[in-house]
């Protein structure tokens, strides 16, 4: 967990991992791991993924949560190189 949040340190503050089993002890597709990371500015982002392993839930959630944080800090950096670019376009 460490290794895929060591490039996002510098904007998420915490990261929270719930690990659940889904059916119980029936067994199958069941192993759910949900991951809530806070950044600086307070928002939150909340990404799930159920596996039959608690690993593969884990590597899954792992992956979405940082593509998704990446994928928001680049349309923010976008915006403002736009702001900056054509101040009126902001407003």
């Amino acid at each position: 967990m460490r290794f895929v949040l060591r490039r996002l340190s510098q904007r998420v503050m915490r990261a929270d991992v719930q690990f659940s089993d889904v059916n119980g002890p029936r067994g199958g597709v069941d192993k759910r791991c949900q991951i809530e990371l806070r950044s600086a500015g307070g928002g939150a982002v909340v990404v799930s993924s159920v596996k039959s392993d608690w690993r593969a839930a884990l590597d899954d959630a792992l992956l979405r949560a940082a593509r998704f944080v990446v994928r928001l800090w680049q349309r923010v950096g976008d915006t403002r190189r736009l702001q900056r670019r054509n101040p009126s376009a902001g407003a």
